[in-house]
């Protein structure tokens, strides 16, 4: 039986931890497609582009920087939630009409219009807290 030498078995070894660093540093940026529905959560939230006015959202309404509207990954489409900046205490309640996009890292973006009424035009990005509105059960029972 034949035996062959590893000439690279080092260069090998080397090859694997380069690869094992590079994927513990993604792991430690936080995505939140994938993440379980909770009734509260706390991130990071931004306001949309102007980029995007006119156009469709993910529940097929037409965008707009007017609305009281925001986009999150894991809370149904048509539901409402209400954002708290954590800084100010400000509050507002939004429609989640869209999803963000998959590399974005952040909770929530919101429009300019829900980011002014927070007060965080000027900072851009801050730390909210997102909490599920849940229809009262009162209400379930009434539309069955």
């Amino acid at each position: 039986m034949a035996t062959f030498k590893r000439k690279n078995k080092g260069k090998n070894l080397i090859l694997v931890c380069f690869m094992l660093v590079g994927v513990s540093g993604f792991a430690q940026k936080k995505n939140y497609r994938n993440v379980p529905l909770v009734d509260t959560a706390v991130g990071e939230a931004s306001y949309y582009a102007n980029k995007f006015i006119g156009r469709k959202t993910a529940n097929g309404e037409i965008f707009s920087q007017e609305k009281l509207t925001c986009a999150h990954n894991s809370y149904p489409l048509g539901s409402k939630v209400r954002v708290t900046n954590l800084k100010s205490r400000k509050t507002v309640i939004l429609k989640v009409n869209d999803r963000l996009h998959h590399r974005n890292p952040r909770l929530v973006d919101l429009t300019r219009t829900a980011a002014s009424k927070l007060g965080f035009l000027s900072e851009g990005v801050i730390m909210v807290k997102v909490e599920l509105i849940r229809p009262e059960k009162e209400n379930l029972a009434k539309n069955e």
